[in-house]
């Protein structure tokens, strides 16, 4: 992750977002050659995730800058733990820090709530899964922070796989042509959305490489469950929380794709803080 050209990218327009024509209270206040030691703090208990990005953003800036790591992404942290040190000049210190903040906080938020619906689960088969309602244009680092938290990725974008919806069906003029069609146009994984038992037993015909069952309640994928025998993954999708995650893997599925992940996670609280100057 830390090579990647995407995450320079996103790097670079956060910066250049953030600073502008330049960090004005720190021309004015810090003398240009002052050197400084900065500390990025957990102020709470969290799953670290994206340890790699303070150094990332401080390439950018000034490459004479040294980070060293405290923690690893994927440890659990309580509050206090010192995730990452910074040290150099004190101007690139403070211009760089809101943005290596806030990314990492959504990236431990990410990794923190995917791992309590991974903790939630741990008794049964059922694996979670993320979906594309990532927050735009930093979608490699959600995807990224899910794996982080235990969890693995659905599809990335819309060319990683085949996945027939309601609307696909319609258009197409039913499950078995839309699976058809698909099947002889690509070699890529088949994903068929059922909302129905009915829909179910056409995909069992159809054979689909994986069958998302969409906004079922539980009985009604334990049925699913039963009806497909072990033949086809089962994917349970729609309304999981954290309240409800537990009794839909009970049901025997073998995938579960929690929007709320992505979508909903909050970020941690770090700091950064100036520990020598």
């Amino acid at each position: 992750m830390e090579k990647n050209l995407e995450i320079i990218d996103i790097i670079k327009n956060a910066l250049k977002e953030d600073i502008g024509r330049g960090d004005i209270t720190s021309n004015l206040l810090i003398p240009e050659n002052q050197g400084a030691e900065m500390a990025f703090v957990a102020r709470q208990e969290m799953v670290v995730c994206g340890t790699f990005i303070p150094e990332m953003v401080y390439a950018q800036i000034d490459s004479d800058v040294c980070v060293t790591l405290g923690v690893k992404d994927g440890d659990v942290i309580t509050k206090g733990a010192i995730i990452a040190v910074a040290t150099g000049n004190a101007r690139a210190l403070l211009a760089g820090e809101r943005v290596a903040l806030n990314i990492m906080q959504r990236m431990c938020g990410v990794a923190s709530l995917t791992r309590e619906y991974v903790d939630a689960v741990k008794d049964t088969k059922a694996v979670i899964l993320d979906t594309r309602k990532t927050m735009v244009n930093i979608r490699i680092l959600d995807k990224y922070s899910v794996t982080v938290g235990g969890g693995e990725n659905h599809r990335i974008r819309l060319d990683d796989m085949v996945m027939i919806k309601d609307n696909h069906i319609t258009l197409c003029g039913g499950i078995n042509k839309a699976v058809e069609k698909a099947r002889y146009g690509t070699n890529l994984p088949i994903i068929l959305e059922c909302d129905t038992m009915a829909q179910v037993e056409e995909a069992i015909i159809s054979r689909p490489d994986r069958i998302l069952l969409d906004n079922m309640d539980n009985d009604m994928l334990k049925k699913a469950v039963s009806l497909v025998g072990g033949k086809i993954p089962l994917e349970a999708s729609g309304g999981v929380s954290l309240e409800t995650v537990y009794g839909i893997a009970e049901t025997g599925v073998d995938y579960i794709s929690v929007g709320k992940i992505t979508h909903s996670a909050s970020a941690v609280d770090i700091g950064a803080d100036i520990v020598f100057s």
